[in-house]
């Protein structure tokens, strides 16, 4: 016993040695009633000071798993050992699959991430479309949250808001201001990134007609949450130019919905951005047919050349049928787990008290730093610099497809990824198979199809790949589909 102790660097000693005996006694190693060694011996033991052991004594008899008895040294607390209970109860197993609901099993079902293809060390890949750690703005970041501890430590660690951290709150109503928004009858709510606020939005809907409509192919995120809160989707094809305004009026004659999800700037899969006259007349459609739309605000700050395209939610004027989701986690931090709903103000009022009950608030902390941040202007320091890195990448990739990928269409008008089209028949499963064997992953598209379709579609997302990776990888994936084709 005490041969396996090891010490960490950077943690205190007296805590290291604190768990290590704790550790001991869960395990039943030290029983219940038993003398711990001295101080003096178990300094020897373990090679560690004498005032470490102290200081850990005296914390596990704050934890309750020791106590002193006076000029006789140190006990095991009676009970303190996880298996001093009733052997049943030591023992007593459940069979949690068979409690689990069908929201769970159809969670796991759509889980990508466990069922996608692992990158091992110096696999090339091409699936990651969040921004390059190498661009983040250390300095800063660590400045605005320095700034804001001094100015309200106190108050940012305990419990905040559900709505938001009003100064951030207030900062991005300006933001979307800026952006063509007409903010009069809005209000705006702060969430743990796009998803919790698409998940908030989707539990307050009711389901009066069951399904929703949106692009095909869409965000795979979307499509998973639209399945778990039991809607059914109706996908409407993409045009050079954004959604088939034909199809779409064709499918809202047909039949009802809930409300329509569109992502219209830097469309996630495709890259393509919906035309400022596409906008217009869109927002008129789903005026005629009174359908609420949910705008995914994905990578807008992302443009690369061209006039700024306004939002939706800009495009409806006064209006209030679009709800707006908002998020940097793909241009500045991901790890600050910060987005916003932008819409009607009655909606928010109850999405509100949703968000309430589900997780109280979003971290005060997180919200603050990013406010301070913004408040210093550096998103736009930021955001000329990334814009300038991400354009380079995107040149270098849209050459290296052109050059070696036998493809159909390549689309993406910015952001950090191009999605490529083969000729009917082929099947990118099978060249993502193949590519893996040589070292090179990428997301087939089939995952961002709301009906079955695109197999013969890949999503190449190139923000955190190195250039020389972007011009191998993609010649090995050219050559690997060449291959395939016969040529």
């Amino acid at each position: 016993m005490f041969k396996d102790f090891k010490l960490i660097a950077g943690r205190p000693v007296s805590i290291q040695v604190k768990d290590y005996m704790k550790h001991l006694i869960i395990k039943s190693a030290l029983q219940g009633g038993q003398k711990l060694p001295s101080t003096r011996e178990l300094s020897t033991l373990l090679k560690v000071s004498r005032n470490s052991v102290i200081s850990a004594y005296e914390g596990l008899e704050d934890d309750g798993f020791a106590y002193t008895v006076q000029g006789q040294g140190s006990y095991v607390a009676q009970g303190a050992a996880a298996g001093q209970g009733e052997p049943e109860a030591a023992t007593w197993s459940m069979d949690w699959t068979e409690r689990l609901s069908s929201q769970a099993l159809l969670a796991e079902e759509l889980d990508i991430m466990k069922r996608g293809i692992r990158a091992e060390k110096g696999t090339i890949s091409f699936t990651s479309i969040a921004p390059d750690e190498h661009l983040f703005d250390l300095d800063h970041v660590r400045r605005a949250f320095l700034e804001r501890m001094s100015v309200e430590g106190n108050v940012l660690l305990n419990y905040g808001y559900a709505k938001g951290y009003k100064p951030l709150i207030d900062y991005l109503k300006q933001y979307m201001e800026h952006k063509g928004v007409d903010l009069r009858g809005k209000d705006l709510l702060i969430t743990n990134g796009f998803t919790e606020g698409f998940d908030l939005v989707l539990s307050a809907l009711g389901k009066r007609h069951g399904t929703v409509v949106c692009e095909n192919p869409t965000h795979h995120t979307a499509i998973k949450n639209l399945r778990l809160h039991g809607f059914g989707i109706h996908g409407v094809t993409m045009e050079r130019d954004g959604i088939h305004l034909g199809e779409l009026k064709q499918a809202l004659e047909a039949q009802q919905y809930d409300c329509a999800y569109l992502v219209p700037s830097y469309h996630n899969p495709t890259g393509i951005v919906m035309s400022p006259e596409k906008r217009q007349r869109l927002m008129k459609l789903m005026q005629d047919y009174n359908v609420p739309v949910i705008e995914d605000g994905f990578n807008e700050e992302l443009r690369y050349s061209g006039a700024h395209v306004a939002p939706l939610i800009a495009a409806a004027g006064g209006g209030n049928g679009v709800v707006y989701l908002g998020s940097f986690s793909k241009v500045l931090f991901p790890g600050l787990r910060v987005g916003w709903v932008l819409a009607d103000q009655e909606l928010i009022y109850y999405l509100e008290s949703v968000k309430r009950a589900r997780t109280i608030h979003t971290s005060t902390l997180d919200q603050s730093i990013l406010y301070q941040y913004l408040l210093g202007g550096n998103l736009e320091k930021y955001l000329k610099k990334a814009r300038l890195e991400y354009k380079r990448k995107y040149e270098l990739t849209l050459a290296c497809c052109n050059e070696h990928i036998p493809y159909a269409t390549l689309s993406g008008d910015g952001g950090l990824h191009l999605f490529v089209t083969f000729a009917e028949g082929f099947n990118t499963r099978e060249l993502l198979a193949a590519c893996h064997a040589q070292g090179v992953i990428f997301t087939a598209g089939d995952i961002f199809f709301t009906d079955g379709a695109g197999q013969n579609t890949l999503r190449l997302g190139f923000s955190r790949v190195a250039d020389e990776d972007i011009m191998s990888g993609i010649a090995i994936i050219g050559k690997t589909a060449r291959k395939i084709m016969g040529e």
